[in-house]
């Protein structure tokens, strides 16, 4: 999502410096590549870049094309195969083993449904959303649809779809994947046999940190350069200060009780309590392992959390293993931190972990490539 951010960000600053624009997606891949489908890269006529399409070796050919694209005013499928050793001929040298289909398409301000606006559209509430691309590999020449429908978690549904007979069946397969939160890459016959690019877009994570001391700054800092929106909260008045988390989107001073009313919670919200205040923190602790969040962090000793718990049930609160197993105590992934800059990044990388269904080991040990790729149906 930081990278949607970024994008529309760019875009906006482009039309009033009235300069064209297109975005590069990247729709589909066939073995391995370092960015998978969904990567996105905003390109100006001055060859600007926002965002990134791979590690760095096709940006300066899809500045070459996306030029073209915008030349020419219509969409431009690329495909770039690195599945010959020799893919050094390719002019990139990737090195991915891996086939990389990549979408151009010129992005036109006047059009209230061209794909920033879409983009906009996702990004403007906290929900999840599924975005429809749709090409056509089997004639690259035709013209190519590109992002041309979005469905939001509310319901509502905004195309771009000219005389085409595939809505219904666009708008069902984007319900499918909505309920499901897995992307999709389906087939179409219109016209032509096209492709189509179901997207699943989750929401920001939003991390709210409970604890205004110095070493929640570090924390602060690392979620905002991930692009997670970060609140703070603290029931010292002379800690909880905006100066102090600049990078914060909310400072909070409230007393345990006071909290909950004053945050807002959904399935990618996560909590770290990290205030070195034993009774705020069971006080909070009573109320927030109620909650239907799937992350609880507890910066400290595995004894204090213990013995928090065991506080908690001795008055009467009944913990549950389901809740138990949201409960991340001490908090963070195991990587020998030593200061709070390293904790942070545990921390970090743990909430991460989690929020993905990861185990976090080394991805040496991974059996499979990172990012397998996705066969049509």
């Amino acid at each position: 999502m930081k990278e949607i951010k970024d994008i529309i960000k760019a875009y906006d600053v482009a039309v009033k410096q009235a300069k064209q624009t297109a975005l590069a997606t990247v729709v589909l891949v066939e073995g391995s590549a370092y960015r998978r489908a969904g990567a996105r890269m905003l390109v100006t006529e001055d060859g600007e870049l926002t965002g990134a399409i791979s590690g760095g070796c096709l940006e300066g050919d899809a500045l070459r094309k996306a030029r073209l694209a915008m030349a020419q005013q219509q969409p431009m499928l690329v495909t770039y195969d690195t599945t010959d050793d020799d893919d050094a001929k390719l002019g990139v040298g990737l090195g991915c083993n891996g086939i990389i289909h990549i979408l151009i398409e010129p992005i036109h301000p006047e059009n209230n449904n061209n794909p920033i606006q879409l983009l906009k559209s996702i990004s403007s509430k906290r929900q999840n959303a599924v975005l429809v691309t749709l090409f056509s590999l089997q004639d690259r020449k035709a013209v190519q649809p590109g992002t041309c429908l979005l469905l939001t978690g509310d319901g509502s549904v905004k195309e771009a779809l000219t005389d085409s007979t595939l809505k219904d069946t666009l708008i069902s397969d984007a319900l499918d994947v909505l309920r499901t939160g897995i992307s999709a890459t389906r087939i179409y016959v219109d016209t032509i046999e096209y492709t189509g690019f179901v997207e699943h877009i989750k929401p920001v994570i939003s991390v709210i940190i409970i604890g205004a001391g110095n070493d929640a700054i570090p924390l602060t800092q690392l979620a905002a350069i991930l692009g997670w929106d970060v609140t703070i909260v603290d029931g010292r008045a002379n800690y909880a200060k905006t100066d102090r988390f600049p990078s914060a989107k909310q400072v909070i001073c409230a007393k345990p009780e006071q909290v909950l009313s004053q945050v807002s919670l959904d399935e990618r919200s996560v909590m770290v309590l990290m205030t070195h205040n034993y009774n705020y923190e069971m006080a909070l602790l009573r109320e927030i392992l109620l909650l239907d969040i799937p992350y609880i962090g507890m910066l400290g000793p595995k004894k204090k959390l213990e013995r928090i718990l065991g506080e908690l049930e001795d008055n009467g609160l009944k913990i549950t293993s389901a809740q138990l197993e949201k409960l991340y105590g001490p908090v963070g992934l195991d990587i020998g931190s030593e200061g709070s800059e390293e904790i942070a990044l545990s921390i970090i990388s743990e909430i991460k972990a989690v929020l993905s269904g990861r185990e976090g080991y080394s991805l040496k040990y991974k059996p499979v490539s990172i990012h397998a790729g996705v066969k049509a149906s």
